[in-house]
């Protein structure tokens, strides 16, 4: 019955491998098999479901406007779906975090976004070259595979992909090396050979870098870097943003804000494709129709994502209930990790990972939870970290056991902590 997928698929699908099961309902954070079997989400879209699947919230208004004869697609024209989700965007999510920027619709995902931000910050500052990080991912598409440090995936590429450098994250070198000091250097050197960048792109978080999360201190210090070299701030917020990280935007715990911001998956609420593109208004330099795209009106996306603003972002009552999940998230991800040799926890908010120090493990561990009725997917270089992403609706019943799953998975593949190591961790 499932042949087809061996037969006319291509090769390059991947999630379907690891999770063979034929999905056929889904609701909040549980998916549901040909066979009746149900599996916690845990991955939620990669992050496009924060808010769950199927969600009422979002489910009523859109079969409304489906049912209502109103303009589907309409690419960058007028209609009260796109108005009415500008509004609420500004007055529900820029004025109270006192964020000025101009919003941008570049296409349907998150490397549309990228793509933007990249060409207006060369656009704007007349510079050709992007500094990214190490573990980066930003899409894959030509000029986002250029900042992506993942070798598998830049070679996928076909050709040499330039006018791009890449600089170590935060902690790549496990403290051993001053943050940006040799950046300052060889920027204030005429002699370094080394051309002021238009732009340096960062993930707070790095998803499929091994969720990475950086220091708030580390990001105040990248900022200041940029303000005072004239260059412009980008922030990849398409996985870590809309509420992931325990507020809207993950750079607000930092306190900073960047020039761009690329947004896309969660912000449409539903999984309908939709990217955002935010940049302070002096960089609007756009000729009309200079970067378009034709599903960048996508109106039900418009519908939900207003929906989702005006249900979960209205006043901070979400983002309390969801600072008590992160709270028993991380928690419990200590308690795990603990129970392993060699394993360590990575993430920051409902954005969570363990890593493991025998990389092999985490892949084995991901079958386990899978086999026992959860869906978890690796990330990291040599997919050494077990990297989970719930949806931010999950209920705590839902969270513990999803995690019971994974404590169990760890347990049975993963061997215990040597006396040193857990000696260590008691300390």
């Amino acid at each position: 019955m499932t042949e087809i997928y061996y037969t006319l698929e291509s090769e390059v699908r991947s999630y379907s491998r690891s999770w063979p099961a034929e999905f056929v309902k889904a609701s909040g954070a549980t998916q549901t098999a040909a066979d009746g079997t149900e599996y916690l989400d845990f991955f939620a879209g990669a992050g496009a479901l924060n808010y769950g699947h199927n969600n009422p919230v979002f489910m009523e208004p859109l079969i409304a406007y489906l049912q209502s004869g109103q303009v589907l697609h309409s690419m960058d024209m007028k209609t009260p779906a796109k108005r009415k989700f500008l509004e609420t965007f500004k007055s529900r999510i820029l004025d109270p975090r006192g964020l000025n920027y101009k919003v941008m619709f570049p296409g349907p995902t998150g490397t549309n976004t990228v793509e933007a931000a990249l060409k207006l910050a060369r656009k704007y500052t007349g510079r050709q070259h992007i500094l990214s990080f190490t573990n980066a991912f930003h899409g894959m598409t030509l000029g986002s595979l250029s900042v992506t440090g993942n070798s598998m995936k830049r070679e996928g590429a076909g050709i040499p992909l330039t006018n791009s450098s890449k600089i170590p994250y935060d902690d790549y070198f496990d403290g051993e090396t001053a943050d940006f000091l040799w950046l300052e250097r060889v920027l204030e050197d005429s002699g370094s050979g080394v051309d002021k960048p238009a732009a340096i792109i960062v993930e707070t978080v790095q998803g499929e870098g091994g969720v990475r999360a950086a220091r708030a201190e580390w990001l105040r210090g990248l900022a200041e870097l940029c303000r005072r070299h004239d260059i412009l701030l980008i922030v990849d917020d398409v996985q870590a943003g809309c509420g992931r990280t325990g507020t809207f935007f993950s750079f607000e715990e930092a306190g900073i804000v960047p020039d761009i911001v690329c947004l896309s998956k969660s912000i449409s609420g539903s999984g309908l494709p939709l990217a955002l593109t935010l940049f302070r208004p002096e960089l609007d330099i756009w000729s009309p129709g200079e970067h378009n795209g034709t599903f960048r009106g996508n109106n039900p996306a418009f519908v939900t994502a207003t929906a989702a603003i005006e249900e979960f972002w209205a006043d901070d009552s979400f983002q309390q209930e969801l600072a008590g999940k992160i709270e028993l998230l991380q928690s419990r991800l200590e308690r795990i990790a603990f129970s392993a040799s060699g394993a360590g926890v990575r993430g920051r908010g409902m954005f969570g990972g363990i890593i493991f120090e025998d990389a092999e493990l985490a892949g084995k561990i991901a079958a386990e939870a899978y086999r026992n009725g959860l869906l978890v997917e690796t990330s990291g270089p040599k997919d050494e970290v077990v990297k989970l992403l719930p949806p931010l609706t999950v209920t705590r019943e839902e969270l513990d056991r999803g995690l019971d799953i994974l404590a169990a998975a760890v347990a049975a593949v993963a061997p215990a902590p040597t006396a040193a190591e857990a000696a260590a961790a008691s300390a």
